[in-house]
């Protein structure tokens, strides 16, 4: 390997390792809920498990039956 690649593959390490700490030293938020709040925004999916969850806390697990037998 020549002097020339040998300083290319080392400053393409010098760039990425330059990279990664500037992203270590950019805090992140540590709260999961945080991270993924909102997602779910307009998701017909969710709001139907929002309902089965607050169906079955209510005592109605007729729903889970129902969703079953098809």
């Amino acid at each position: 390997m020549t002097n020339a690649a040998l300083e290319q593959r080392l400053a393409a390490i010098e760039t990425a390792i330059a990279q990664l700490q500037q992203h270590l030293a950019t805090p992140q938020p540590t709260n999961w809920l945080q991270q993924i709040t909102g997602s779910f925004k307009d998701e017909p999916a969710f709001d139907e498990i929002l309902n089965y969850g607050q169906a079955i806390r209510q005592g109605d697990e007729s729903l889970l039956d129902d969703e079953y037998e098809s």
